[in-house]
């Protein structure tokens, strides 16, 4: 992925001063997708940031779990479940970034390794061999990288067609639980979505999508991950300021947001987020992200 690396970069974490990236906020970021043993369809977050991308992942999987899969219990999955509602979620959260179903859908992953078909793999400067052969996936996942040698490693990984995505996302099924799986996901769905098209939909774009002082995501962030579109307002349609077009939402979502902020009058909800297609919401608060729903649809 080096090409697009620094793009990516600038995108979600901006151009901080005073030398790059805090490593306590990348540290707080580094996590995977983990199910929690109290309750085995909630996905655990371990430290404050990662609510932006982990919350929208588990309203849809709770939407998987409850209105897609016959017979399931969703305080109790079994292991096969998860790694099944999982991969199926992220999958379906890759599709909605995607402009149009024909389009190529990308990836970021660790280098492959030897078995690895590199026909898979788009990457203008590989490395070269023995040091691919050394940076296996099992390896970075567990090593303790830093911003930079993160960045340095990661790769961009290309699937023509929805059935080849979905293979390819349950393929990494570790990748996504172990540390770094919350970050890998997050670009990929930045390089399916277009590094452009997220600028053309954020209201500002010297904004970036994770805040440089406190960690948080975000609203642009999250309407990505929940709407397939970084936009930077919740209301219905978009809407005319002092000659600007602010763009806000404009279908109704499978699962809906709600905020505190509304209640004190800092935004207004619009009914496309507020009625979901499904009984799930994220609900943010000036801290936090979580997840209500109702098996009622």
């Amino acid at each position: 992925m080096s090409d697009t690396s620094k793009e990516v970069v600038d995108l979600v974490w901006g151009r901080p001063s005073g030398g790059g990236v805090p490593a306590s906020l990348f540290r707080r970021w580094s996590q995977g997708f983990v199910f929690t043993e109290a309750e085995r369809s909630a996905l655990e977050q371990f430290e404050g940031g990662p609510c932006a991308v982990i919350a929208p992942v588990q309203a849809f999987l709770l939407k998987n779990v409850l209105f897609n899969t016959e017979g399931s219990n969703w305080k109790d999955i079994s292991e096969e479940e998860q790694r099944t509602v999982l991969c199926s979620t992220l999958s379906e959260i890759l599709e909605s970034a995607s402009l149009k179903k024909t389009q190529a859908f990308h990836l970021a992953t660790w280098p492959r390794d030897k078995t690895t078909d590199s026909s898979d793999i788009t990457d203008s400067h590989p490395e070269p061999e023995s040091s691919q052969t050394t940076d296996t996936p099992t390896a970075l996942a567990a090593e303790e990288l830093g911003f930079e040698r993160f960045h340095s490693v990661i790769q961009k990984r290309t699937l023509r067609t929805v059935a080849e995505l979905r293979e390819a996302v349950l393929s990494l099924y570790d990748t996504w639980k172990n540390k770094f799986g919350v970050l890998l996901f997050l670009y990929s769905v930045i390089l399916t979505k277009g590094i452009e098209n997220i600028k053309n939909e954020i209201e500002d774009t010297a904004e970036p999508l994770i805040d440089p002082v406190y960690g948080h995501g975000s609203q642009s962030l999250i309407n990505l991950l929940v709407t397939g579109h970084a936009v930077s307002n919740v209301w219905d349609g978009d809407r005319e300021c002092s000659g600007m077009k602010l763009h806000g939402i404009h279908q109704q979502a499978s699962v809906g947001f709600l905020t505190l902020m509304e209640s004190l009058r800092y935004c207004k909800v619009g009914s496309f987020l507020k009625s979901p297609k499904f009984p799930i919401w994220i609900l943010g608060s000036e801290t936090h992200l979580s997840v209500f729903f109702t098996k009622v649809s």
